[in-house]
């Protein structure tokens, strides 16, 4: 038996709440270290960056549901942790000492929660989803749950935005009990009883870890493919941690207008994957490697508007910005889409080690993107002005964004990867 629609979208459900948790730590309390409490952008780079570091953990908890053949409690567990790094994280800012002293020391403890957190519950419920879907149902599903992810950052975003001006700590507070606690209750609700019912009950796998990451690293599928995420999402992040600042400190936007410009970029991005999902699964317009091209070279583009907008100060950051979330939803949604369909290749039973390799590969490229993101702007606000410093570290993520493209065309040949390994494990 496998997912239905129905079962897919409350699987879209955990992934909205993911988003939805998530995109507190690396949009509304990064703006708020930076700019309420006068924090070093380096430093709210390197929380975020420790989130993302820790999900190199994600092959293990992938391994580990495989082994034991029971997800749910990771997704669920992972929930609960995620909700609770966060809402410690927040806390600690709106006392005001979330830099300093004991609390940089629980602000550490909490960004590790949260990366933990969304480590085990997003690499199991996408191998839920792998293993559990139809071959020709996968790439469809990849894009309601990531329409899903991106709707609820979305509207986070733009809800978060609007109830926190004017800013006061006790109401950071209000929004995030309701955002955390309402996360893990939904997460419950839409998750259980899907495995069971879809799922065939199995043994555990006494095969030990390292042997199980190995037989995977083994695919040349999945090493080629782990190398092009990692420098797509590097770009990709490059940005994520400067974008409200660059708002706050060169167009003087307020904590509100800063947050809702990231609804703005996630409601793009929302457009840009819905649209690609139709074109490519309803209307059989352009292929894999088309989409995730002109994703890469338009957001390239974008991000040089917006360092022209900066240098000659005009007011339409947000349309630009909305527009390179278009671009960035077109690259992404491509790209997830062959992830979905190479996690079923191979030895069978390892759909949650090879989507934890990708999502440890992922994670890495988003803590490196985003610390060197905020290292090298403040590094350069030291040598120039404000403007300059934020647009030379836009340029370089253009730069990268066109050599992933050129990566992109090179090793993707329509809905699958070129040239297969002829190094695969037995069983392949």
């Amino acid at each position: 038996m496998t997912l239905s629609w129905v079962q897919i979208v409350r699987l879209g459900l955990v992934q909205l709440c993911i988003g939805a948790v998530v995109v507190l730590t690396t949009s509304t309390l990064n703006r708020l270290m930076v700019v309420e409490l006068a924090l070093p952008a380096m430093l709210s780079g390197a929380l975020v960056a420790l989130h993302s570091f820790v999900q190199i953990t994600r092959p293990s908890w992938g391994f580990l549901s495989d082994a034991q053949g029971n997800r749910t409690r990771f997704i669920i567990g992972g929930m609960a942790v995620l909700s609770a790094g966060a809402a410690l994280a927040s806390w600690l800012v709106a006392l005001g000492i979330a830099g300093h002293g004991v609390g940089l020391v629980l602000s550490v403890l909490a960004y590790l929660l949260i990366g933990m957190g969304a480590g085990a519950s997003g690499t199991s419920l996408l191998a839920l989803l792998a293993s559990g879907c139809a071959p020709g149902r996968r790439a469809a599903a990849a894009t309601i749950t990531w329409l899903m992810m991106i709707f609820g950052i979305a509207v986070t975003s733009g809800v978060i935005g609007a109830l926190l001006d004017p800013y006061s700590p006790s109401r950071l507070m209000a929004i995030v009990a309701v955002v955390t606690v309402g996360a893990v209750v939904l997460t419950s609700l839409a998750i259980w009883g899907i495995e069971r019912r879809v799922i065939p009950a199995r043994m555990p796998d006494e095969t030990p870890l390292r042997q199980g990451l190995a037989e995977v690293w083994a695919e040349k599928r999945t090493r080629v493919f782990t190398l092009f995420i990692f420098l797509s999402m590097t770009a990709f992040f490059l940005q994520e941690l400067i974008l409200e600042p660059y708002a706050g400190l060169v167009f003087a936007y307020s904590p509100g207008a800063s947050t809702s410009l990231s609804g703005a970029q996630h409601g793009g991005m929302f457009v840009g994957m819905l649209a690609v999902g139709i074109a490519v699964s309803g209307l059989k317009i352009g292929s894999l490697r088309a989409w995730v091209v002109g994703g890469c070279l338009g957001s390239a583009f974008m991000l040089a508007v917006i360092v022209a907008l900066g240098q000659l100060q005009i007011g339409l950051l947000m349309p630009a910005v909305a527009v390179l979330g278009v671009f960035s939803g077109m690259f992404a949604i491509a790209s997830i889409g062959a992830m979905m369909q190479l996690a079923g290749q191979g030895r069978a039973g390892r759909e949650g080690t090879r989507m934890g390799v990708w999502g440890a590969s992922q994670a890495i490229a988003q803590g490196l993107g985003g610390f060197a993101g905020t290292a090298l702007v403040d590094a350069l606000r030291l040598a120039g002005s404000t403007a300059n410093a934020f647009g030379i570290v836009f340029a370089l993520e253009a730069l990268l964004f066109l050599a992933a493209g050129l990566m992109a065309w090179r090793i993707i040949d329509g809905g699958r990867l070129r040239a297969p390994a002829p190094n695969l494990v037995p069983g392949e």
